[in-house]
Protein backbone atom coordinates (compact mmCIF):
# COMPACT_ATOMS: atom_id res chain seq x y z
CA UNK A 1 0.00 0.00 0.00
CA UNK A 2 1.60 3.72 -1.14
CA UNK A 3 1.09 5.34 1.44
CA UNK A 4 1.97 8.80 -0.29
CA UNK A 5 -0.44 7.69 -2.68
CA UNK A 6 -3.72 7.30 -0.20
CA UNK A 7 -2.47 10.73 1.25
CA UNK A 8 -2.36 12.36 -2.16
CA UNK A 9 -6.06 11.08 -2.57
CA UNK A 10 -7.49 12.22 0.78
CA UNK A 11 -5.95 15.70 0.45
CA UNK A 12 -7.52 16.34 -3.01
CA UNK A 13 -10.75 15.00 -1.90
CA UNK A 14 -10.24 17.43 1.17
CA UNK A 15 -9.33 20.39 -0.83
CA UNK A 16 -11.95 19.70 -3.36
CA UNK A 17 -14.76 19.52 -0.84
CA UNK A 18 -13.38 22.74 0.57
CA UNK A 19 -12.82 21.29 4.16
CA UNK A 20 -10.16 22.87 6.19
CA UNK A 21 -7.05 20.78 7.73
CA UNK A 22 -8.70 21.86 11.41
CA UNK A 23 -12.24 20.24 10.85
CA UNK A 24 -10.69 17.54 9.53
CA UNK A 25 -8.25 16.82 12.53
CA UNK A 26 -11.37 17.73 14.57
CA UNK A 27 -13.49 14.93 13.12
CA UNK A 28 -10.16 12.51 13.43
CA UNK A 29 -9.54 13.06 17.03
CA UNK A 30 -6.43 14.41 16.35
CA UNK A 31 -3.61 17.37 15.85
CA UNK A 32 -3.64 19.68 12.91
CA UNK A 33 0.11 18.07 12.59
CA UNK A 34 -0.86 14.47 13.10
CA UNK A 35 -3.89 14.81 10.44
CA UNK A 36 -1.24 16.96 7.58
CA UNK A 37 1.54 13.99 8.86
CA UNK A 38 -1.33 11.05 7.25
CA UNK A 39 -1.85 13.56 3.88
CA UNK A 40 1.58 13.90 3.42
CA UNK A 41 1.80 9.64 3.66
CA UNK A 42 4.26 9.83 6.50
CA UNK A 43 2.69 7.45 9.06
CA UNK A 44 0.81 4.07 8.54
CA UNK A 45 -3.38 4.74 8.37
CA UNK A 46 -5.72 3.53 10.56
CA UNK A 47 -9.31 2.05 9.70
CA UNK A 48 -10.86 4.17 12.20
CA UNK A 49 -9.21 6.92 10.25
CA UNK A 50 -9.97 5.57 6.49
CA UNK A 51 -13.80 5.04 7.46
CA UNK A 52 -13.71 8.93 8.87
CA UNK A 53 -12.45 10.61 6.02
CA UNK A 54 -14.41 9.01 3.32
CA UNK A 55 -17.01 9.03 4.77
CA UNK A 56 -16.94 12.60 5.61
CA UNK A 57 -15.90 13.18 1.92
CA UNK A 58 -19.35 10.69 0.46
CA UNK A 59 -16.44 8.17 -0.95
CA UNK A 60 -16.20 4.69 -0.52
CA UNK A 61 -13.34 3.67 1.91
CA UNK A 62 -11.66 1.28 -1.21
CA UNK A 63 -11.57 4.49 -3.36
CA UNK A 64 -9.24 6.31 -0.65
CA UNK A 65 -7.01 2.49 -0.79
CA UNK A 66 -6.88 1.96 -4.82
CA UNK A 67 -8.08 5.47 -6.37
CA UNK A 68 -11.06 3.81 -8.40
CA UNK A 69 -14.46 3.32 -7.01
CA UNK A 70 -14.47 -0.54 -6.73
CA UNK A 71 -17.82 -0.60 -5.26
CA UNK A 72 -20.49 -0.96 -7.80
CA UNK A 73 -22.04 -3.99 -7.56
CA UNK A 74 -25.34 -3.17 -5.90
CA UNK A 75 -27.70 -6.33 -6.07
CA UNK A 76 -24.59 -8.91 -4.54
CA UNK A 77 -20.69 -9.21 -4.72
CA UNK A 78 -18.44 -12.47 -4.19
CA UNK A 79 -15.12 -12.29 -2.96
CA UNK A 80 -13.47 -16.13 -3.53
CA UNK A 81 -11.12 -17.26 -0.75
CA UNK A 82 -7.83 -15.71 0.05
CA UNK A 83 -8.68 -12.41 -1.86
CA UNK A 84 -10.62 -9.12 -0.46
CA UNK A 85 -9.18 -6.03 -0.69
CA UNK A 86 -5.55 -5.52 1.49
CA UNK A 87 -6.45 -2.80 4.18
CA UNK A 88 -3.41 -1.86 6.45
CA UNK A 89 -5.64 -1.35 9.92
CA UNK A 90 -3.11 -2.17 12.07
CA UNK A 91 -0.11 -2.50 12.10
CA UNK A 92 1.33 -6.69 11.87
CA UNK A 93 -2.42 -7.37 11.37
CA UNK A 94 -3.74 -8.67 8.17
CA UNK A 95 -7.09 -6.96 6.77
CA UNK A 96 -8.82 -8.20 3.98
CA UNK A 97 -12.06 -6.25 2.90
CA UNK A 98 -14.57 -8.80 2.06
CA UNK A 99 -17.25 -6.46 0.99
CA UNK A 100 -15.25 -3.66 -1.06
CA UNK A 101 -17.06 -4.14 -4.53
CA UNK A 102 -20.36 -3.53 -3.02
CA UNK A 103 -22.07 -0.36 -3.03
CA UNK A 104 -24.40 1.14 -0.42
CA UNK A 105 -23.43 -1.34 2.43
CA UNK A 106 -23.89 -0.76 5.71
CA UNK A 107 -21.36 -2.89 7.31
CA UNK A 108 -17.61 -3.47 6.51
CA UNK A 109 -16.97 -7.34 6.77
CA UNK A 110 -13.18 -8.19 7.77
CA UNK A 111 -10.78 -11.24 7.67
CA UNK A 112 -8.26 -10.46 10.37
CA UNK A 113 -4.99 -12.69 10.76
CA UNK A 114 -3.14 -11.52 14.28
CA UNK A 115 0.40 -12.48 14.27
CA UNK A 116 1.71 -14.74 17.74
CA UNK A 117 4.15 -12.04 19.26
CA UNK A 118 5.47 -13.57 22.73
CA UNK A 119 5.75 -9.97 23.47
CA UNK A 120 2.57 -8.96 23.48
CA UNK A 121 1.70 -11.16 25.68
CA UNK A 122 3.07 -9.10 28.70
CA UNK A 123 1.87 -5.45 27.99
CA UNK A 124 -1.46 -4.11 27.70
CA UNK A 125 -3.12 -5.00 24.33
CA UNK A 126 -3.27 -1.92 22.22
CA UNK A 127 -6.74 -0.20 21.73
CA UNK A 128 -8.37 1.53 19.03
CA UNK A 129 -11.72 3.18 19.31
CA UNK A 130 -14.38 4.03 15.63
CA UNK A 131 -18.01 4.78 15.23
CA UNK A 132 -20.70 1.98 15.74
CA UNK A 133 -20.55 -1.54 16.90
CA UNK A 134 -17.98 -4.09 15.71
CA UNK A 135 -18.59 -7.92 16.09
CA UNK A 136 -15.86 -10.23 16.00
CA UNK A 137 -16.13 -14.51 15.17
CA UNK A 138 -13.05 -16.41 15.70
CA UNK A 139 -12.29 -18.75 12.98
CA UNK A 140 -9.25 -20.35 13.93
CA UNK A 141 -6.73 -20.31 16.99
CA UNK A 142 -7.30 -18.54 20.25
CA UNK A 143 -7.82 -14.48 20.77
CA UNK A 144 -7.51 -12.46 23.71
CA UNK A 145 -9.89 -9.24 23.62
CA UNK A 146 -10.13 -6.12 25.85
CA UNK A 147 -12.68 -3.87 25.52
CA UNK A 148 -12.57 -0.79 28.50
CA UNK A 149 -11.61 -2.50 31.50
CA UNK A 150 -12.73 -5.70 30.57
CA UNK A 151 -10.60 -8.72 28.74
CA UNK A 152 -12.42 -11.88 27.25
CA UNK A 153 -10.67 -14.98 25.63
CA UNK A 154 -12.11 -16.33 22.69
CA UNK A 155 -12.00 -19.56 21.09
CA UNK A 156 -12.67 -20.72 17.85
CA UNK A 157 -16.80 -20.92 17.28
CA UNK A 158 -16.61 -18.17 20.14
CA UNK A 159 -17.75 -14.46 19.20
CA UNK A 160 -18.27 -11.15 20.72
CA UNK A 161 -19.83 -7.71 19.97
CA UNK A 162 -19.40 -4.21 21.14
CA UNK A 163 -19.47 -0.81 21.33
CA UNK A 164 -16.78 0.51 19.09
CA UNK A 165 -16.37 3.67 20.04
CA UNK A 166 -15.35 2.54 23.50
CA UNK A 167 -11.34 1.69 23.28
CA UNK A 168 -10.29 -1.79 22.28
CA UNK A 169 -8.29 -4.34 20.92
CA UNK A 170 -6.75 -8.15 20.39
CA UNK A 171 -3.65 -10.34 20.47
CA UNK A 172 -3.21 -13.49 19.11
CA UNK A 173 -2.77 -16.43 22.11
CA UNK A 174 -2.08 -19.14 19.97
CA UNK A 175 1.17 -19.87 18.66
CA UNK A 176 -0.16 -20.13 15.24
CA UNK A 177 -1.90 -16.72 15.25
CA UNK A 178 -5.49 -15.89 15.04
CA UNK A 179 -8.09 -15.39 12.22
CA UNK A 180 -11.33 -14.08 12.66
CA UNK A 181 -14.28 -12.27 10.85
CA UNK A 182 -14.65 -8.31 11.96
CA UNK A 183 -17.75 -7.15 11.11
CA UNK A 184 -17.52 -3.20 11.56
CA UNK A 185 -21.46 -1.98 11.89
CA UNK A 186 -21.34 1.37 10.78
Amino acid sequence: MDLQLIGERIKCLREDLDITVKDMAALCEMTEEDYLLREAGGVDYSYSFLNRCATRFGVDISELLTGRNVSNLKVYAVERNGHGLRVDRRKGFDYYHLASKFAHRKVDPLCVHVPYCVDALDKPIVTNVHKGQEFDYVLEGVLKVAVGDKTEVLNEGDSIIYDSSTPHGMIALSEGGCKFLAIVIK
